[in-house]
């Protein structure tokens, strides 16, 4: 798994995104999912996916589980974003984490989602050790997550 790691939505990724996000806009977060929505860097209009926010000692953080995605470079972009459930609307601003903070962070999002994004992680599970986690740190990002306002 390499830095520019970048995995395309399947058919099934489609259609359940599709179905996570209109359960999302009625207030119905599937085991705590949210709407991402970005500003696009090239277009600047608003782009929105199903995301999974992980808190881990307080901070929060977003785990891009494709890879390098075009939502993680409008983030890189952006700064930041908004989460979205139902009408609420919660502005923030995101840093991207090194690498090597990752592991527990990776860890933890896949003993909470695996059940939904472990085939993207191919061979690595929650247990699997800090270097094995380490090694392909490098093909998931991710951003820690502070609300504005």
């Amino acid at each position: 798994m390499t830095e520019l790691r970048n995995l395309k939505p399947s058919k099934f990724d489609r259609i359940f995104n599709g179905l996570a996000k209109y359960l999302t806009k009625l207030g119905i977060g599937l085991a705590g999912s949210q709407i991402l929505a970005v500003r696009g860097r090239k277009s600047g209009e608003w782009r929105t996916t199903p995301v999974n926010p992980l808190t881990l000692r307080g901070e929060r953080y977003l785990v891009a589980p494709r890879g390098h995605t075009q939502w993680v470079r409008n983030m890189r972009a952006a700064g930041g974003g908004e989460l979205r459930l139902g009408r609420r609307v919660e502005p923030f601003s995101a840093v991207e984490v090194e690498d090597g903070a990752k592991p527990e962070i990776l860890r933890l999002y896949l003993k909470k989602w695996a059940w939904e994004v472990g085939r993207f992680f191919d061979d690595v599970d929650a247990h699997s050790s800090d270097e094995r986690l380490l090694e392909i740190a490098p093909g998931f990002p991710v951003f820690r997550i502070s609300a504005q306002g």
